[in-house]
């Protein structure tokens, strides 16, 4: 039964990473990335499933998890303000 979790699972990363490539727009890109970010933390709980040691893997996907969030969120961040909120030196006014 995992190895038909795993083959599936194998299938729709591939589409979720063809989507990421050929996305028209860079929120598609985004969204893909993040569906193939999740995907690849079912895939390492199912491994640890495999394995015999789940407890040890399941920290594993959660530090990857974590990581993702934050990566999506700063590249959404990025995507739409174009910065990731730094203050800026303010530039001199000329007198009126």
């Amino acid at each position: 039964m995992l190895i038909f979790v795993v083959t599936v699972l194998l299938g729709t990363m591939g589409l979720a990473l063809i989507r990421a490539v050929r996305g028209p727009t860079v929120y598609d890109r985004i969204l893909a990335a993040n569906a193939f970010s999740t995907k690849t933390i079912v895939m390492v709980t199912t491994f640890g499933f495999m394995v015999g040691e789940p407890e040890l893997y399941l920290d594993i996907a959660l530090m990857y998890a974590l990581i993702g969030f934050i990566g999506t969120v700063a590249v959404l961040k990025v995507s739409e303000f174009g910065d990731l909120g730094q203050t800026r030196p303010e530039l001199p006014t000329k007198p009126k």
